[in-house]
């Protein structure tokens, strides 16, 4: 396989993961960040994502050659023969991407970028931006791609080296094949089309994952209603081929970095059209209800009321594997809860493995919990634990101890994670969402 000169901007989680498996495949990779700091930390190997097997590639690269990381755009793409956009595109004002970091780089490396390289959007950019882009840079020596990421926090690098698929999209045939040639040693089907289609591509893949689990997060809802149980239901789903089995677990609400933005972006986009996109608009209304649910069935389980009720919360980040809080479900309901009164403490193991202080400082901000790092801290005088995410170590827990320092006990189980049998060994309640277990309460051994 041809090894390519290749520049990342953005050292955040894509850009890193980016450049640290580009440079595995054999690529000589240099990674553009604003931030001096950072840039310090990851000359040093310091990787303060959490992210399996990220900070062992990052050294490896390191070590080998084959990474380096500068400061500023324009310094890493020298002489890059393909450079990639990694940079945030959060969600803007009503619903729309914020373009301002791309642009931004745009106006950063338009003079700088070698003639004949290609410029790769790898952020999640609306439909358009590649010509948007094009435009912008005002280049015709430089080829503009749309080649999207499909990266699961907590199993990013696993994802990038094992890819379901590779999409790449450019008017460039040229362009799009080199492209698809850094990743050939993937062995990955690989679709080749325009830009546009490679856009949307991503939005479509996220909004459809987004509809699938609030599909189930209301059917889990319907089960309650109709005695049947969810588990059941979606283990029966789940074995036809034409479904699968992803995706199907009910929860406190889809969150993170992507779904929340891709589905409103995709939302304005089709408004921009003048397409109404019921379904779509449905799929964020039934997310949006979920936080409120899950409170609901916190309050029932203490006696109908979290005014000035001590309530452990376990878990915090938007799913186990990642100490990452932007637009976590749990943070929503951990809102709701405090918005009622509640006396909120939580832990969450992602939060303890890393000097990441900009996740205590946006917990601090949000003035809503105290953060404890003993699991038998949350559970202290409680009147009830929640569990929001579902990291695997909850499943272990010593519950008769749990229980001996529960106030109530009772725990709701936010993301049907747990054994219930196990609960209701140490005399704790157990409930659910969409399980018959959900309408059992169970009392406590004398």
């Amino acid at each position: 396989m041809h090894s390519y000169r290749v520049a990342v901007i953005g050292a955040g989680y894509v850009g890193l993961t980016t450049a640290a498996c580009l440079a595995s495949l054999g690529h000589r990779v240099t990674c553009g960040e604003v931030d001096a700091a950072k840039v310090e930390r990851l000359r040093r190997a310091d990787v303060r994502i959490l992210e399996p097997g990220l900070p062992e590639l990052v050294a490896e690269g390191l070590a080998a050659g084959r990474l380096d990381f500068v400061v500023g755009a324009a310094a890493a793409t020298a002489d890059a023969e393909v450079v990639f956009l990694c940079v945030p595109t959060p969600m803007g004002e009503g619903g729309t991407a914020d373009l301002t970091a791309v642009e931004a780089v745009l106006t950063e490396v338009r003079d700088h970028l070698p003639a004949g390289c290609v410029l790769v959007n790898k952020s999640t950019v609306p439909v358009g931006t590649a010509e948007r882009t094009a435009a912008l840079l005002g280049r015709d020596d430089v080829a503009v791609v749309s080649n999207p990421e499909f990266l699961r926090e907590g199993s990013g690098v696993r994802d990038f080296l094992n890819p379901d698929r590779i999409v790449v999209g450019s008017r460039s045939r040229a362009a799009a094949e080199r492209v698809s040639a850094l990743y050939a040693g993937l062995g990955a089907p690989t679709v080749l089309t325009d830009a546009a289609s490679a856009e949307m591509v991503k939005y479509a893949a996220n909004c459809f994952l987004a509809m699938k689990l609030s599909y189930v997060n209301s059917l889990a809802e319907l089960c309650e209603r109709l005695g049947a149980d969810i588990g059941d239901v979606t283990e029966g789903m789940g074995r036809d081929n034409r479904i699968g089995p992803s995706f199907l677990d009910p929860g406190p609400g889809w969150g993170g970095s992507c779904l929340p933005k891709d589905t409103n972006a995709l939302m304005r986009v089709a408004e921009a059209a003048g397409f109404d996109f019921g379904i779509l608009r449905s799929v964020i209304a039934a997310n949006d209800r979920q936080a409120d649910r899950v409170a609901d069935k916190v309050a029932e389980a203490v006696g109908g009321s979290v005014a000035g009720v001590r309530i452990g919360l376990l878990g915090l980040t938007f799913k186990a594997g990642t100490n990452d809080l932007r637009d976590s479900p749990a943070l929503a309901v951990a809102g709701v809860l405090h918005a009622r009164g509640a006396d909120l403490v939580g832990y969450d193991p992602g939060l303890l493995a890393l000097d990441q202080p900009e996740a205590h400082d946006l917990l601090a901000a949000a003035g809503i919990l105290t953060l404890v790092d003993d699991v038998l801290d949350v559970a202290k005088d409680a009147a009830a634990l929640v569990v929001l995410t579902e990291w695997p170590e909850f499943r272990g827990l010593d519950w008769h101890r749990v229980a001996d320092a529960l106030a109530g006990r009772v725990v709701v189980d936010g993301r049907n994670h747990l054994d219930p049998d196990a609960l209701a060994k140490a005399g704790i309640a157990w409930r659910g969402l969409g399980h018959r277990h959900a309408q059992q309460s169970l009392t406590a051994p004398a």
